[in-house]
């Protein structure tokens, strides 16, 4: 029938591209966000969970009642879990112990049998989610290691869709493009077609305070004095992804977890915009570098989740409290929303 789809999987891409307005209004340029929430799965990361599974399937590498084995923050084991529902296939996940409890909530009722794994422990530690995904595929039969951050096909997904999808919203005219990067893979994939379409595209990587990706990409150097704990989920590394492209990366931008924090709620309270931590890193970075654009500036950002996942986190008064973030000192951020029981 028309305007009906066989299963929530044939809703994954086409996001919107949206004007963001007060967030903006005192910087030169016409700014957009890519909203990823808008995928069914609430994130950019059903993009390549869809693609690479499809793929390993085409390639005679899935068969019936196989295993999709990854490591993830959240939001890709949430598409993975979705996909092998509707393909069925059983889902297993390694997980941060950094990831918030809401995020793990959402990964059980899709079905994933999830590791909560330390966060702040080396890559290569046997306690990481990396190495804890990598033990899990090669002991279980008939399983697929999807391997986010070293599997170029996530790079590839979003060449494939979404750099073709920012290019066509945008007429082309799209001077400059911002994503944080954890795997890389979204932010560098649709860079690599943007910069096919114009080379002088502008690209803009986000990374946090915390993690080694700014100084390696400025130096070519792993500095692993440079990492050190911090809050935003999906955002930098403590490694280098082979997903990360970073030869179409022009720029590399910090932003600390608590101005991060702040832009977050800013866009639910100025644009209606209910999106996740790195949607607010985000913005953050596209002020901090504002002196770049000028009146005929068309910049995209792009916004990978849905706030819903971080309701006890930056959307949580107790939270901020707990991380010593002071309000007053940000942008004058203030909300007259309250609670008030009727008696």
């Amino acid at each position: 029938m028309a305007g009906t789809y066989n299963n929530i999987l044939e809703l994954i891409n086409n996001t919107p591209l949206v004007r963001l307005n007060k967030v903006t209004e005192e910087m030169k340029g016409h700014f957009y966000a890519k909203l990823e929430c808008f995928n069914p799965g609430h994130s950019t990361k059903d993009r390549i969970a869809l693609y690479i599974i499809e793929k390993a399937e085409k390639e005679g590498k899935l068969k019936a009642g196989a295993t999709i084995v990854e490591t993830t923050s959240g939001n890709t084991g949430f598409s993975i879990a979705m996909v092998s529902i509707v393909k069925g296939y059983k889902c297993i996940l390694a997980v941060s112990d950094k990831t918030k409890p809401e995020k793990i909530s959402f990964l059980k009722a899709m079905g994933a049998k999830v590791y909560l794994c330390p966060a702040n422990v080396p890559a290569d530690d046997p306690r990481s989610y990396y190495e804890v995904a990598k033990r899990i595929a090669e002991k279980t039969p008939n399983s697929l290691y999807i391997n986010q951050y070293f599997n170029k096909e996530n790079t590839r997904s979003h060449y494939l869709t979404t750099g073709h999808e920012i290019w066509e919203q945008t007429q082309g005219k799209i001077t400059h493009l911002i994503g944080c990067t954890g795997t890389g893979g979204t932010l560098t994939g649709a860079a690599e077609y943007l910069k096919e379409k114009n080379p002088e595209i502008k690209i803009i990587g986000v990374d946090a305070v915390g993690s080694i990706l700014k100084k390696y990409f400025d130096t070519g150097v792993i500095d692993l004095d440079e990492i050190r704990p911090y809050q935003i989920e999906g955002l930098g590394k403590n490694l280098i992804p082979e997903a990360l492209d970073f030869s179409v990366i022009d720029h590399y931008e910090k932003v600390t977890d608590e101005i991060s924090a702040y832009a977050t709620r800013e866009l639910a309270l100025k644009e209606g915009m209910m999106v996740g931590y790195t949607s607010g890193a985000c913005l953050t970075a596209t002020r901090q570098i504002a002196d770049i654009f000028d009146a005929n500036s068309v910049v995209v950002l792009i916004f990978p989740d849905h706030g819903s996942r971080y309701m006890t986190k930056v959307f949580s008064d107790e939270w901020m409290t707990s991380q010593n973030f002071v309000k007053s000192k940000l942008n004058g951020l203030e909300s007259d929303a309250t609670v008030e029981k009727v008696i």
